[in-house]
């Protein structure tokens, strides 16, 4: 793959299992962001750098994507500040810090699965969301890289 790429970011969120069901399993919250990014094969591992602008924030937020083997990390520098690791199987705790106070997030990763190709990269990250210790959400995350042409 090239060093110039699109990535494109999915994220389905699921309410707890009765409001899960009372929708016909409808997702209840559908986020999708695209946007231009740098990528890198180093160390046995993938990595993609982009920017991200957000409502409600002059300064775009810096993103680093790091992918190995089971374990899928993102890390956001600026008006948001967070390093969120996906390792299968694992929870892992970290804290999620916004200009309107940090709060403590828990990721139960179910399930990072990945396919390469020679010109793209797909991401499938299946977690339980928690924020202070309360039980959000199930979430599917699809992360989609190519090439920019």
């Amino acid at each position: 793959m090239t060093k110039d790429v699109l990535v494109s970011i999915k994220g389905l969120q699921y309410a707890d299992n009765d409001v899960r069901a009372s929708a016909d399993d409808e997702e209840i919250d559908n986020i999708e962001t695209i946007c231009f990014g740098e990528y890198y094969y180093r160390n046995d591992g993938h990595f993609i750098l982009y920017e991200e602008l957000a409502d409600g924030f002059p300064e775009p937020i810096k993103n680093i994507i790091k992918l190995r083997d089971k374990e899928f990390t993102i890390s956001k520098k600026g008006p948001l500040n967070v390093q969120m690791v996906f390792s299968e199987g694992k929870k892992t705790l970290t804290d999620y810090c916004t200009p309107f106070g940090n709060i403590i997030i828990a990721l139960d990763t179910k399930k990072v699965e990945t396919k390469e190709s020679e010109d793209s990269l797909d991401i499938s990250i299946v977690y339980g969301l928690e924020a202070n210790y309360q039980f959000i959400a199930d979430c599917h995350i699809t992360i989609h890289i190519t090439e920019r042409k």
